[in-house]
């Protein structure tokens, strides 16, 4: 089962790092096969502004951008994307940078004979999706300079084999509640928010003990459909 330490803090108030966290599940019995913290894969990558675009003198496809990365020093970059122009707010992988997508580590080089100091990325080189069309472009509120890992709020992911004999920890609330337990923080009370029901139950609900089963519940729900995970629980 793999969930975020954003989610988890949603139903446990810690001050445990992730690693402590993976020590203690591992302690108690949740084996953790992964622990991927998207901050390390995104050290160097900046909220960075397009100030000026212009095309490479020696390639019809390349352009020659001037980049605002927040510290008052316009870098100079070349980019292939076709979608990159003066204005616009993506994320510059800094020289020193790897690139999740394949490792590389990013430096300052010559383009066709123009010096480029790092490289605007793409969502598909970010490992944030498959898009590769264009570069990230970012909303015009986006903080430059800001870590790319802090604005995104990119937060660490724990990869946890559950036993078949502990199906109470198949949910973010049960792991929280183990980890309670074990003394690494408090476990949080879920809110619990009452629905209206919209239209009658057409399924008949009743039982034929009421002794021995005093309650059973259940819900019609109406246009439920597939998509996307929750941005929280993705890495």
């Amino acid at each position: 089962m793999k969930f975020s330490l954003a989610w988890l803090t949603a139903h446990l108030a810690t001050e445990a790092t992730a690693a402590e966290i993976a020590a203690k599940l591992n302690a108690i019995g949740h084996e953790v096969e992964g622990l991927d913290d998207p901050a390390e894969r995104f050290a160097g990558f900046v909220v960075a502004k397009v100030l000026t675009a212009a095309r490479h003198p020696d390639a019809d496809k390349l352009q020659v951008l001037t980049v605002d990365a927040g510290d008052g020093q316009p870098l100079q970059v070349v980019c292939g994307a076709p979608n990159a122009r003066a204005g616009m707010k993506g994320v510059l992988g800094l020289p020193g940078a790897k690139v999740p997508a394949n490792g590389m580590e990013l430096r300052k080089s010559a383009i066709r004979g123009q010096e480029s100091n790092g490289m605007m990325c793409s969502v598909r080189e970010l490992e944030l999706g498959d898009e590769h069309d264009g570069i990230i472009e970012l909303p015009e509120d986006a903080p430059v300079g800001t870590a790319f890992a802090t604005y995104n709020r990119a937060s660490p992911v724990f990869d946890v084999a559950i036993t078949p004999n502990r199906p109470d920890c198949m949910g973010v609330q049960g792991i929280a509640r183990d980890l309670a337990a074990a003394g690494i923080g408090t476990l949080k009370a879920p809110p619990i928010v009452a629905v209206p029901g919209s239209f009658p139950c057409p399924v008949e609900i009743r039982t034929d003990d009421p002794e021995g089963c005093p309650a059973f519940y259940g819900r019609v729900m109406r246009g439920v459909r597939n998509g996307p995970s929750p941005r929280i629980t993705r890495p």
